[in-house]
């Protein structure tokens, strides 16, 4: 990712989780001795929690969880037994993690990159947990194969993401019956101003998280072509309260399940 993007969706990030955002509440300690029980839930979108087949044998998996820090998916991992790496691109998120680790006595390493260039050797993972964030980089195809790489063969990529229908339109232009018209042209990008409507420039030049989104082409595709096979896939939304007007309509995000070959 170019650096001004990554220095930029860093401090958004970091004044987010600073802020108290939803994806930023540290799980409680007795969360963390459910899941040492094997009693947990980890989601990669916003409400549906990943189906446990997904995650597969847990104890003494080396599992990297990509852009997911907060304090929420990696501690939860770790006390189910597994050996977790939290890479993330903001420090506070990453902070988070750390706290819960070390208030709760987890096997659990942070360190902080962007998710375009993974600093890990090949085939070193069994599992990668990658929740909603790729519309946060302009390259999937480039995330994609950095996870093929450092997964084993047969190690599995979970990965949450928005479906790119979701950019066509933009939700502050709804009328008051919630009915939205098309508003962007796609693949949607956030990195040039001048081409986005007058509210979202306004947000992203006050510090926002600059957004792309990515045809189906790179988001599936991407996978495959980096050498992972989808088996699973399931839609989710944005959950119950909502202030998004598209959820009237369709589900928001998919995530998928793929495995890479021998």
């Amino acid at each position: 990712m170019p650096d001004r993007i990554a220095h930029h969706n860093r401090l958004a990030w970091n004044r987010q989780s600073a802020a108290g955002s939803r994806w930023a509440e540290p799980v409680t300690s007795e969360q963390v001795a459910a899941a040492r029980r094997g009693e947990f839930e980890v989601i990669l979108t916003p409400t549906r929690p990943v189906p446990p087949q997904w995650l597969g044998p847990l104890a003494g998996a080396r599992v990297l969880c990509l852009a997911s820090g907060g304090g929420q998916q990696a501690p939860l991992l770790a006390a189910a037994g597994a050996r977790v790496t939290s890479y993330d691109l903001s420090d506070i998120q990453l902070a988070k993690d750390a706290l819960v680790a070390g208030r709760d006595g987890l096997a659990l390493s942070c360190l902080q990159g962007d998710m375009s260039a993974l600093p890990f050797d090949d085939a070193c993972f069994d599992l990668v947990f990658n929740p909603v964030s790729v519309c946060f980089v302009p390259e999937v195809r480039v995330v994609w194969r950095e996870c093929a790489r450092v997964l084993r063969p047969g190690g599995r990529l979970l990965s949450g993401f928005l479906n790119p229908a979701f950019y066509l339109f933009d939700a502050d232009e709804a009328d008051q019956n919630g009915r939205l018209v098309v508003a962007n042209r796609l693949p949607y990008r956030e990195d040039a101003p001048d081409h986005l409507p007058t509210g979202r420039r306004a947000e992203v030049a006050g510090g926002d998280a600059m957004e792309f989104s990515h045809t189906l082409a790179d988001l599936l595709g991407g996978q495959t072509a980096a050498g992972l096979a989808i088996v699973d896939l399931y839609e989710d939304g944005w959950g119950e309260g909502s202030e998004q007007p598209l959820d009237a309509f369709m589900a928001s995000f998919l995530a998928t399940l793929a495995v890479k070959g021998s």
